[in-house]
């Protein structure tokens, strides 16, 4: 099932994707809800970021390869951070160049989106906290990253996390293709299989330390072949399975 969060006529509500149109949802996708059988079509819509979450907590260096090509050694346990609720957008949603940088990167991830408020959830009950899977751009300035010791600033600023299209929730998540491409050329394409460490590991590892909620996100690292972006490119994650999350830099205005 695609559940998509998305406005129309000023108001925002929860839809099932069934081909080019929305089975608006009554309530939200977090409990048991029913669908209302009002259907809308796609096109009069505008898709929101398929959720609001109360954090993002992304993984670093999570590929091999990924970790090769800036220098880095995959480490021993996972490195984790934050991207903050601000930092959201959705598909169609401008990226705005932060003023602060001279080198932009897009990150084409899988994005996990979590279902239930959970903590210290053990590895054969990871799959039962999730909601579903989602599109991601770990969007970086990648300048400030390496001359920052802390990535705040460098992968937390206004719209470096686009999200979306939609929702898929009937998902394995543990060999898909990914690929993002600027302007129509290839730039990154990968596999999840090609994680140094599964969704499930990466659940167990943040829960330990925290609570996550209905609509947390967790980002999971990117494949190989980052690189730059500038104001007027056209960046697109696809992931198999999910479809195709696209967003336009802006400078900042």
């Amino acid at each position: 099932m695609r559940i998509a969060r998305f406005s129309i006529d000023g108001n925002v509500a929860f839809g099932v994707v069934e081909g080019d149109e929305l089975d608006i949802i009554k309530g939200h996708p977090f409990a048991e809800f029913e669908r209302s059988g009002q259907k809308v079509p796609l096109d009069k819509v505008r898709l929101l970021p398929p959720v609001l979450p109360n954090k993002v907590v992304a993984i670093g260096r999570n590929y091999a390869e990924h970790a090769a090509e800036l220098g880095n050694e995959v480490p021993e346990v996972p490195v984790t951070f934050f991207k903050p609720s601000t930092s959201v957008v959705g598909p169609g949603d401008p990226i705005a160049y932060p003023s602060f940088s001279q080198e932009l990167h897009h990150e084409a991830e899988l994005a996990v989106v979590i279902g239930r408020m959970c903590r210290e959830v053990p590895r054969e009950r990871a799959k039962d906290v999730i909601l579903g899977y989602t599109c991601a751009n770990d969007v970086t300035a990648r300048d400030v990253q390496q001359r920052e010791k802390q990535w705040a600033r460098a992968k937390g600023f206004d719209t470096s996390c686009p999200l979306g299209p939609w929702i898929e929730t009937e998902l394995d998540p543990s060999d898909l293709g990914i690929m993002c491409t600027v302007n129509g050329q290839q730039r990154q394409l990968g596999r999840t299989s090609d994680m140094v460490r599964s969704v499930e590991d990466l659940i167990v590892h943040i829960t330990e330390a925290m609570t996550l909620l209905p609509g947390d996100v967790v980002l999971t690292g990117t494949p190989a072949g980052v690189g730059p972006l500038n104001v007027g490119d056209e960046v697109a994650v696809t992931i198999e399975g999910i479809g195709t999350l696209t967003n336009k830099v802006i400078k900042r205005g």
